[in-house]
């Protein structure tokens, strides 16, 4: 090794998630996912037991398990604590920090996880281990890397959250009947944005459910059931329950 030239080891540590950590221009390529063979831990926020509070899986019980780092900076983000911090774990620990737990349902969410290489073989071995696995991922890194088994709730992003560029629609075509495309809206215009992508891409006839939801504070659920049932939009509406059953600013589903 030069001198003055980090390893690769000590390289992944200043910089765990694949991006640079000082702020990212707008309008960048797409990041593409990353397989790593070395990789086996992931920096880890939190990971806490509680009720799932969006999706069609909301309300069950699931072990969350939420990483540190986002590329995307969306204006109506609640889990703002997640871009940095958080500790680095081996997977053989979190498996049995996880077991633990006693949940069989199991969700990666961040942040986003898919910028950490180690989320891959860690979703490989939950699997392996006999868990129901998801992944809540914002839509701008391509799942192909995903393992097959795991549901994909892929967060597309509505213009009001200033990130709508970055969702890559590449997405759609590898989303199977397991996964979800969920589409959170804050204003009028975020939902024509969604009428339309539900028309041009398609949405109705493709394999997977389109779920839509508001911004809380921003968009009332009654207007969006509204313009839903005015023009037959082939989706399912729901609430994002966590904001409902607890504080909106608190941590938790």
């Amino acid at each position: 090794m030069h001198p003055g030239v980090p390893d690769a080891r000590e390289a992944a540590e200043r910089a765990p998630f694949g991006v640079p950590t000082h702020p990212m221009p707008r309008a960048r390529p797409k990041i593409e996912p990353r397989l790593v063979p070395t990789a086996d831990s992931v920096v880890v926020r939190e990971i806490y037991l509680s009720l799932q509070g969006e999706s069609s899986h909301a309300g069950r019980l699931c072990t969350f398990i939420r990483l540190t780092g986002c590329h995307l900076r969306c204006t109506y983000c609640d889990s703002e604590f997640a871009f940095t911090g958080g500790e680095r774990r081996r997977i053989p620990d979190l498996l049995r920090e996880v077991a633990g737990l006693r949940c069989s349902l199991v969700e990666l969410t961040g942040g986003e996880p898919l910028l950490q290489p180690g989320v891959y073989p860690l979703m490989q071995a939950l699997l392996d281990d006999g868990y129901e696995v998801m992944l809540e991922t914002s839509g701008a890194i391509d799942i192909r890397l995903v393992p097959t088994g795991v549901r994909k709730i892929v967060d597309f992003k509505s213009p009001s959250s200033g990130e709508c560029d970055r969702n890559d629609l590449r997405i759609l075509d590898r989303m199977v009947a397991h996964d979800e495309l969920k589409l959170v809206l804050g204003s009028r215009e975020d939902y024509e944005w969604a009428r339309t992508l539900v028309t041009e891409q398609h949405l109705a006839e493709r394999p997977f459910e389109t779920l839509v939801s508001t911004v809380f504070g921003k968009l009332h659920p009654r207007e969006l059931a509204e313009w839903v049932i005015a023009d037959r939009l082939p989706v399912r509406m729901q609430l994002q329950q966590h904001k409902y059953i607890w504080e909106p600013e608190a941590r938790g589903v």
